[in-house]
């Protein structure tokens, strides 16, 4: 029984040392906190805020009641062992069998224990070079990614879309929620390249395309980050439409520019100009917390401005259709032919070789 028992200790140790990793016992604050603003009597009079509230609480609850069961049957498989009962060897070593399984299940989540890793996203897809040919790419990434959150259990909202002329997206930005959301999706930042025989030419010419994919963390408290009012232009007007009885006559559309980095966001999905508004605002913090990340600074008012030629530059997967079947991410190097499973959503082969990688460098 001594072996067993020390492989049992042994498994129990790294089970609660991988728990410290996660911070389980400050998730654990947090979620308490949430469960008190709830029991507020006014929780619901802001039905959007409390909404948030809501949906944070059950991705938050999500993650820690795994790891929460995980150290109760750790725990109690040390006190068996403890008994050193030779007639439940056989037992312990299946609970150990299946102790050890549930922790290799959950154990790729400690590569996500960087600021805002484990929150939601906010993600734009931009058309870049390749006129039609982009905006269907941009489309077919959107649609990439939609199915991929949807597998997962991820819930996707389109804030904004601009239609392209001929086909496919311009441009779309859209949240993501679920667990980690940010932290698995971060590796996508970066410029997307598809090589195929173009669907939109009659000689069938191969074309090269591409497409900008933006990945933030959604910051939606204010608090999480002060902004100057004075850096902040921020103009009305009417939002677009086809015309006919919806059409909107109000000036609800907003635009807001974060003056000292030229961070521009104009929302007009809502009737309600307020609406638009704390979109906006929401997204505005998104992008310079993102910014302030990438440029190691403490400050927001060091931030320098955005680089939108240096952001182009920055190739991080190709997708080639034509002449052979290769998707290959220029980061990891992890490539695979099975594109049509790639553009399907199967993007965790790719998102698991990006968070091993950062974890090696």
């Amino acid at each position: 029984m001594e072996p067993l028992q020390k492989q049992i200790n042994e498994q129990a140790q790294v089970i609660f040392d991988a728990c410290e990793r996660i911070k389980l016992a400050e998730l654990e604050t947090q979620l308490k906190t949430l469960a008190d603003q709830t029991t507020n009597p006014d929780f619901w009079q802001d039905t959007q805020k409390a909404g948030g509230i809501m949906k944070e609480q059950s991705a938050l609850k999500s993650r820690i009641d795994p790891w929460q069961e995980l150290i109760t049957e750790a725990t109690y498989l040390k006190e068996l062992a403890e008994l050193n009962d030779a007639s439940m060897q056989k037992e312990l070593e299946q609970q150990l069998e299946n102790l050890s399984k549930k922790f290799d299940a959950l154990k790729g989540e400690l590569r996500y224990n960087q600021p805002h890793d484990e929150g939601n996203v906010i993600m734009s897809i931009y058309a870049g070079a390749g006129g039609t040919d982009a905006q269907d790419w941009a489309q077919m990434l959107l649609r990439m990614y939609v199915r991929w959150a949807e597998a997962h259990g991820f819930t996707v909202t389109t804030i904004a879309e601009s239609a392209g002329e001929e086909a496919g997206l311009k441009s779309v930005t859209m949240e993501i929620d679920g667990p980690l959301a940010y932290g698995k999706l971060k590796g996508e930042h970066g410029v997307h390249r598809l090589v195929r025989l173009s669907p939109f030419n009659s000689d069938s010419l191969r074309q090269t395309s591409f497409a900008k994919v933006e990945v933030v963390p959604k910051i939606d408290q204010p608090d999480a980050l002060e902004i100057d009012e004075k850096d902040l232009k921020i103009d009305v007007y009417r939002s677009g439409g086809k015309g006919g009885q919806s059409v909107n006559t109000t000036d609800s559309a907003v635009r807001i520019t974060h003056v000292p980095t030229g961070i521009t966001v104009a929302i007009q999905n809502e009737r309600s100009q307020l609406q638009n508004r704390e979109t906006a605002m929401t997204i505005i913090r998104s992008r310079l917390v993102q910014l302030q990340m990438e440029q190691h600074l403490e400050k927001l008012a060091d931030l320098k401005g955005v680089n939108q030629s240096a952001e182009w530059g920055n190739q991080i997967r190709s997708y080639v259709l034509h002449p052979y079947k290769m998707v290959k991410d220029l980061r990891t190097l992890h490539e695979t032919s099975d594109t049509e499973g790639v553009l399907a959503g199967g993007l965790d082969p790719f998102i698991d070789a990006y968070a091993n990688s950062t974890i090696e460098a």
